[in-house]
């Protein structure tokens, strides 16, 4: 099933989704997004259209990141508690509250910024081009760029001084720091092997709503990750990521889409079938059977926050 005319990522990168996220900074944005997002989306007129949904996924996922980020990895959850019974909306909170680096409201979190150099990269070469995204990372993240910094330094020796937190400006990620390595030591296996947190999930959205739909969905997904995260378990919970969005995108929403994932991970027939499938589904029942609780009730006696 075709997702969108072949021009709908060029035109949306950068003259639309990075303006909007740029006009955080002046406390503009969440007004202005609101009124453009109806106004382009079309919400008060007609349901969302297939191309309605790729073009949200990628918008949904850069403002969500953006509106998130002064409150990023706000671990103690009795001070996130505090934070967010203030009066004033949590998202794009005007003053940070991150505890380890600080960045002007509105700017992207290293997940959105990694997110941010696939979209370009998708968007310049009509498509995924693994060389192209190694090249266009290194030199966003890498030497000279506003996240090559001391604390961020991928050689910092370990055991030395620790930093003073909150650090001023964008947080390095360790897979990050562990394919810059990997670069500078010329390996083609750029991805870091040790890394698997959740930066393969929150920069998924522009790969899937390049290729949902397309039998090679899934291959184009781990090909993008192990570019920076060549981890199995990374990879593996990333394809069921990519498997709830590419059903929302199709399907638009739908109740029996945790049902469906779950078939789809315990099916042996499986396309791009990983290993660690059966596990990931063993944890998404868990996760199906706690629906219906509230964050407080599940974190961190259930699930950890960190």
């Amino acid at each position: 099933m075709a997702i969108a005319p072949s021009g709908t990522l060029v035109e949306l990168h950068p003259k639309f989704a990075r303006n909007l996220l740029c006009q955080a900074s002046n406390g503009h944005l969440r007004h202005r997004f609101e009124g453009i997002a109806l106004a382009y989306l079309g919400l008060h007129k007609m349901a969302l259209t297939l191309t309605d949904r790729v073009i949200g996924a990628i918008i949904g996922s850069a403002v969500a990141d953006a509106a998130a980020q002064p409150l990023h990895w706000v671990y103690d959850q009795q001070k996130l508690s505090s934070l967010l019974s203030q009066d004033s909306p949590p998202e794009f909170r005007p003053e940070s509250a991150n505890p380890f680096y600080r960045r002007a409201t509105g700017n992207q979190s290293c997940y959105g910024d990694q997110a941010y150099v696939l979209l370009e990269s998708l968007s310049e070469c009509k498509g995924l081009n693994t060389d192209d995204l190694k090249q266009r990372t290194y030199k966003f993240f890498g030497p000279g760029s506003e996240y090559d910094t001391p604390v961020n330094d991928p050689y910092r020796e370990k055991g030395g001084p620790r930093p003073q937190l909150p650090i001023e400006g964008p947080w390095r990620h360790a897979s990050i720091k562990g394919f810059i390595k990997n670069v500078d030591a010329g390996k083609e296996n750029t991805g870091c092997e040790e890394d698997n947190q959740i930066d393969g999930i929150a920069k998924l959205a522009p790969i899937v709503a390049l290729y949902a739909g397309k039998p090679d969905m899934l291959e184009k997904v781990e090909d993008a990750v192990r570019v920076t995260q060549n981890n199995d378990l990374c990879v593996a919970e990333t394809l069921a990521a990519a498997r709830f969005l590419e059903h929302f995108i199709l399907k638009a929403a739908d109740p029996a889409a945790f049902d469906c994932v779950i078939a789809q991970l315990n099916d042996p027939k499986r396309k791009n079938s990983q290993e660690l499938d059966k596990a990931v589904a063993g944890h998404l029942y868990q996760v199906k059977e706690q629906l219906s609780k509230t964050p407080k009730e599940l974190i961190p006696t259930v699930f950890t926050n960190a």
